[in-house]
This record gives C-alpha cells, sequence and structure tokens, in this order.
C-alpha cells in the first residue's frame, strides 16, 4: 500500500467543548472498522484480533481521538464515509494531522 496521504484525527470533544460519552467510543468506533485493512481481511491461522492500521484508537494530550487514515477510503470508501459521516452527526472535532512514529522527538507516548 501506498504511503498514506493524509490522518483524519477525530477527537472525542465537541465542537462546543463538551467530552463526547460513552466514554469507550473510540474502541467501539475503531472495533467497528477493524475488518478493513489493506490487502483485505485475514481469516484462518493469520487472522488476529485488533484495529486496523487505518482506523484506530489513541489517547493523544488526554484527549481520546480515533485516527483515520485516508487509506480507508481506497480500501473501502463506505468505510470511509461511516466514520466521517459518525463525526459529522455527532458534532465532533476533526483535524488533520500527522502521528509522529513512537520515539520521534515531539511524538506523544503510547497511550491506547
Amino acid at each position: 500500500m501506498p504511503a498514506s496521504k493524509r490522518q483524519i484525527f477525530i477527537q472525542g470533544i465537541t465542537r462546543e467543548g463538551r467530552a463526547f460519552r460513552p466514554t469507550d467510543w473510540a474502541e467501539r468506533l475503531a472495533g467497528a472498522m477493524s475488518s478493513f485493512r489493506p490487502g483485505g481481511a485475514q481469516a484462518g491461522i493469520g487472522a488476529y484480533i485488533g484495529y486496523s492500521p487505518l482506523c484506530f484508537p489513541r489517547l493523544v494530550e488526554g484527549v481520546k481521538c480515533v485516527i483515520v487514515d485516508e487509506g480507508l477510503r481506497e480500501v473501502e470508501p463506505m468505510a470511509w464515509d461511516f466514520v466521517m459521516n459518525f463525526a459529522r452527526d455527532n458534532d465532533l472535532r476533526v483535524v488533520e494531522a500527522c502521528l509522529l512514529p513512537e520515539g520521534a522527538p515531539g511524538a506523544p507516548t503510547d497511550s491506547r
């Protein structure tokens, strides 16, 4: 899969500044997208339970987020629409950003 064009951070804060509920919303949303992966879902002995690298929860500076890689749109456009509509329908803040690799200067600590 080619390098991602961009990453979208869906923050667990409404545009009015309120925390979004329920508290496990990020894990639920990312879990629903877990089968959408580069190369498709795996079955059999190679299958595992985990988040897709294209849509996963992360705690960023104390705010629960779901990070959505634009590659999700290429893998499954309807999944991309689903997460973007989820953010819009719930009035969540959406920010285009770049997740820095762990250990890079300025990178947040991994607090899933």
